[in-house]
């Protein structure tokens, strides 16, 4: 792993992820995409390690501390030992295992959330399925432009 690059594409994906995209309330997840992105292209110690930086970078740009790194952490841990027994390759695999991942993340971080008496938000529910549902549509589409970036291999080829 290229730690180096992995930190200038979290700061990256944070940065824009906070500011450019912020402008629209419903939006793709950049910080789940990687998730997925890392937990399907790494090592399970690796991906394990960066699901709980990426948690952490989450909880940097949001509205509490806490959530995120704990519900990113925990289903990009069982993503990478899940891609361990099922191969996770193809565009509509990793689009689903986005999808499923955001869905899970996002519900279980709105209840921990919760727990930290913040205050509700309207149709929280509508906006992690719109959420992971546009993060789904656009992740697999980035995740050659990120194997490019981290110099992994992604083994695509035409017969897959």
């Amino acid at each position: 792993m290229r730690w180096s690059r992995f930190a200038i594409l979290i700061i990256l994906a944070a940065v824009l992820q906070a500011g450019f995209l912020a402008r629209w309330n419903i939006r793709p997840d950049l910080l789940l995409i990687l998730l997925v992105f890392f937990a399907v292209y790494c090592g399970t110690t690796e991906a394990i390690i960066t699901s709980f930086v990426i948690g952490f970078t989450a909880d940097l740009i949001g509205s509490s501390m806490g959530p995120q790194i704990i519900s990113f952490g925990l289903f990009g841990t069982l993503l990478a030992y899940l891609h361990r027994l099922i191969a996770i390759r193809k565009m509509p695999y990793q689009a689903a295992s986005i999808f499923v991942v955001g869905l899970f993340a996002a519900v279980t971080a709105y209840l921990l959330s919760r727990l930290t008496s913040q205050p509700p938000i309207q149709n929280v529910y509508s906006l992690i399925f719109a959420t992971s549902l546009y993060s789904a549509v656009v992740g697999p589409f980035l995740f050659l432009p990120f194997a490019w970036w981290m110099r992994i291999k992604s083994h695509r080829s035409s017969r897959n």
